[in-house]
């Protein structure tokens, strides 16, 4: 008997149409891990759904992922994917085209976490602008965390060890399960009572369902809200709550949070030491200057004293005299010297020394010397002046010319 023989493709349409008359895979929800997860240019959703007895291809059309996606999908999240089951007929294959896909169990929490992470940040409690800086040299230190847990053993241990003089005052809280949250923000209010200088909120490592309390919007608004500086301190280095992004200051471990909080005191001693051996060398070196200062001031003051300035001017005028004194000196020595020089001149010139052998001085009555006999007349008075004397005579006669010597 020959069976009627079917094309590859009315297979396929026969199966799609079949799993489309299903009610039971028209908006079933699957669960499993992602794996294989692409985004197309397109904007369609490419993944594979596993569990460990099987897989099951997915595909999300840009129209419904726009829609029903409200968070990143990465391989390795657990998901429930809602939509229905369609052939690809072209590859002879069938799968999930998903209409939305959420988080479960710890994918659900962490979509929660991602969600109020963002809210928080949108109203500014993340903001740099909003972090207060830690005091420096804190006397109080107040801790919020299980006084059974080893988180508040080992705060305790490093604040002892780098500053015994630093008071740990314990708010203990519940850190974990129903109730933490609120625990946790009375144990906040109650330390900012208090007036400790600084507050660590703590535990130690865990699960994130473990660390919950610390995600929580209430513990988040308390840190805010808080006027002293909050150090958080939750779970390992790995771990990262919403407190961690509120708090003023975050450290991995609760250890780690202790030293931020407070400074060495071997180190503050040592810093004393030198700030005290600085000091010193400043202040010998500022008297040394004012020592000198107060020398040169004294120098000056001498200098301004009346008496002072009398036996200066004293001297001064003492040499000035004494400098005159020579000059007055040197120039009466040079008109002395002039002077002889000149009266050897004149004495050269003087008719006196014509007189003798013959000769004698003639002068008027006046005193007017006789050079020509125009000056004279008869009866006219002589005054001759001899070199051993003088004679007065009287003119008798005057005569001009050359018969004047006969």
């Amino acid at each position: 008997m020959i069976r009627k023989a079917y094309s590859v493709s009315q297979v396929n349409a026969y199966v799609k149409s079949l799993l489309e008359r299903d009610g039971v895979l028209r908006g079933i929800c699957i669960q499993g891990e992602v794996s294989n997860c692409k985004l197309h240019p397109s904007g369609h959703l490419y993944f594979t759904l596993k569990d460990s007895g099987g897989q099951i291809s997915c595909v999300m059309w840009e129209s419904a992922r726009l829609r029903g996606l409200s968070f990143a999908l990465r391989d390795g999240q657990k998901v429930q994917a809602t939509g229905d089951l369609t052939v690809y007929e072209r590859a002879g294959t069938y799968q999930l085209s998903a209409r939305s896909i959420q988080l479960y169990g710890i994918g659900q929490l962490y979509e929660q976490y991602e969600l109020r992470k963002r809210q928080l940040a949108q109203e500014g409690l993340f903001a740099p602008e909003h972090k207060r800086p830690l005091p420096r040299f804190p006397k109080t230190v107040g801790i919020v965390t299980a006084s059974s847990g080893a988180a508040l053993q080992d705060i305790c241990t490093v604040l002892h060890r780098r500053n015994p003089y630093v008071q740990p005052i314990l708010a203990s809280a519940q850190v974990q399960g129903d109730g933490a949250a609120a625990s946790v923000v009375r144990g906040i209010k109650l330390l900012c009572k208090a007036g400790v200088d600084v507050i660590i909120v703590a535990r130690g490592g865990g699960s994130i369902e473990d660390l919950w309390a610390f995600n929580e919007e209430i513990v988040a608004r308390a840190v805010f809200a808080c006027p002293i500086p909050v150090i958080s301190g939750v779970g390992h280095e790995t771990d990262t709550t919403i407190i961690d992004y509120v708090a003023d200051r975050r450290a991995p471990t609760p250890s780690a949070a202790a030293e931020l909080a407070v400074c060495e005191s071997a180190a503050i001693e040592a810093q004393l030491v030198d700030f005290h051996a600085d000091l010193t060398g400043a202040m010998l070196g500022r008297l040394a200057k004012e020592r000198k200062n107060l020398e040169m001031l004294s120098r000056l003051l001498s200098l301004q004293k009346p008496q002072n300035r009398l036996v200066r001017h004293r001297e001064v005028w003492e040499q000035q005299s004494k400098a005159l004194c020579l000059a007055m000196e040197k120039i009466v020595s040079e008109y002395r010297h002039r002077l002889a020089i000149l009266g050897e001149k004149l004495h050269s010139l003087s008719p006196l020394r014509r007189l003798g052998k013959g000769y004698g001085y003639l002068t008027d009555e006046a005193g007017q010397a006789v050079e020509t006999v125009d000056q004279l007349e008869k009866g006219s008075r002589l005054h001759i002046k001899l070199l051993d004397g003088s004679v007065w005579a009287v003119v008798e006669e005057t005569q001009k010319g050359d018969d004047a010597h006969e």
